[in-house]
């Protein structure tokens, strides 16, 4: 083995949960972040039977691994189920979340009490760059299919992909 592992070191390592329907600016932002402060960071995305989202979860899998390409460090993968369970199954000690405003705060503390009591796995709270704070993938929605400029909120890729979708609606 060659690396931090073959050191005695342990690989530090964090997930970056949502559903991403679709990825945004602001989502990719907080996974540029994390990317940089762990050696692998795994974007798990949320599988919700209950919800019809806009994009299939393999079509927001393939514009997640698209779009961060070239951070080397970012697995995207999909979940259902109880975070911990994801993150106890790949030995992941850590979960980072962007918070947006005070609002956010509320509920994520919430979660990040309940998930460290469930099983140890510790939460880091990363603020939002203020250019993406009032950013969410539900707003994109709606500004795209009311014919809104989305093109500074989200990359290339998905802009293509939205606003393919949204064409045949």
């Amino acid at each position: 083995m060659t690396g931090p592992e073959s050191e005695g070191s342990q690989v530090r390592r964090a997930v970056c949960p949502g559903s991403f329907d679709p990825i945004t600016n602001g989502h990719l932002d907080i996974i540029a972040r994390a990317s940089r402060l762990y050696d692998e960071v795994y974007v798990a995305v949320m599988i919700n039977q209950s919800k019809k989202g806009l994009f299939e979860i393999e079509e927001r899998i393939d514009l997640i691994r698209q779009v961060t390409a070239d951070y080397g460090n970012v697995r995207v993968e999909s979940f259902h189920g109880l975070l911990v369970d994801f993150c106890k199954q790949r030995e992941i000690p850590a979960i980072v979340k962007g918070l947006r405003a005070v609002s956010d705060f509320d509920y994520e503390l919430q979660m990040a009490q309940m998930n460290n009591g469930l099983s140890g796995v510790e939460t880091l709270f990363v603020p939002t760059n203020p250019t993406y704070s009032f950013l969410s993938s539900s707003l994109v929605k709606e500004v795209a299919a009311w014919g809104g400029d989305i093109a500074h909120l989200v990359p290339d890729v998905v802009l293509r992909a939205l606003t393919a979708r949204l064409e045949k609606k």
